[in-house]
């Protein structure tokens, strides 16, 4: 059957994405941000070869905008294209999807009362694409399936936490019992601390991102109980992605250790963190 063998957590800085896109990754302001990967990219090629990404994001309103605002949509196609997000599509590769895994997780999803959003032509944007980039490089095409799950963080209201976490949760169950075998990865990204309008622009709360980092792993789950409001008071408008990654770590079952831990300031004007955990229980 198939298993779900690790989650990432990824912020998913568009700066990143113009930085490996103009070979700018060794300059001195990205070459940390960028190292703090180096272990991930070796482990992903070397040791962890999934198969199938399942990769939680957020559209920035270039594929959905305001007509139609899915809370959770699930892309169920064969290949999505790469959104042009006002500088023309970002020069990666098309995302080849998982559609019999897709469907099986979405009619599971259903039918475990999460009212999916199904899509089966979209186009992604860089919340997808420069996660993809961060764990492959540059590639010709990407060495893995994904599978996109996308999560309305950009207008009110989004879900909670309790509710991310408990779709991860639905999503682990669906994903051990399709019959085929299967290496799936669950990536949660977005995030961290970071508001990018009004008086607290630039806003990172270090000390807060270092502590949800922290609670993800072990047998916790008090991370699915954070509201709405703390999120935007101590990691501005922008730190509510970060309930995204709730759905990678339900998704992990009971209990995790991190294999690997990344934190770094600034990134443009936003916090970047990045984790991997594996569970243990």
């Amino acid at each position: 059957m198939a298993r779900i063998t690790a989650g990432i957590g990824c912020s998913h800085v568009p700066v990143l994405g113009f930085a490996h896109d103009h070979k700018k990754t060794q300059e001195p302001i990205f070459k940390p941000a960028f190292d703090g990967f180096d272990w991930t990219r070796k482990w992903i090629k070397d040791e962890a070869k999934p198969d199938v990404v399942i990769l939680v994001y957020n559209d920035h309103a270039s594929f959905f905008d305001m007509k139609i605002i899915p809370t959770f949509a699930i892309g169920c196609g064969e290949r999505f294209g790469i959104c042009d997000e006002g500088f023309g599509p970002r020069p990666v590769p098309d995302v080849e999807g998982s559609p019999d895994l897709a469907w099986h997780i979405a009619q599971s999803l259903i039918l475990d009362e999460f009212d999916m959003t199904i899509v089966n032509e979209m186009d992604v944007d860089h919340g997808l694409t420069v996660p993809l980039t961060m764990m492959y490089g540059d590639v010709p095409e990407w060495p893995v399936k994904v599978i996109p799950l996308a999560v309305n963080v950009v207008t009110y209201p989004p879900p909670s936490g309790n509710r991310c976490w408990a779709l991860g949760e639905a999503i682990a169950r669906a994903v051990a019992s399709f019959p085929e075998d299967l290496n799936v990865q669950v990536w949660g990204t977005g995030g961290m601390s970071h508001q990018l309008q009004g008086p607290r622009a630039g806003l990172i709360n270090a000390e807060w991102d270092n502590r949800f980092l922290d609670k993800l792993t072990g047998d916790t789950d008090e991370l699915r109980m954070i509201e709405h409001v703390e999120y935007l008071r101590e990691t501005g408008s922008e730190g509510i992605e970060m309930v995204m990654w709730l759905i990678m770590r339900g998704a992990l079952g009971k209990a995790t250790k991190a294999l690997h831990r990344h934190y770094h300031v600034p990134v443009s004007n936003t916090a970047l963190g990045h984790i991997v955990l594996e569970p243990t229980g």
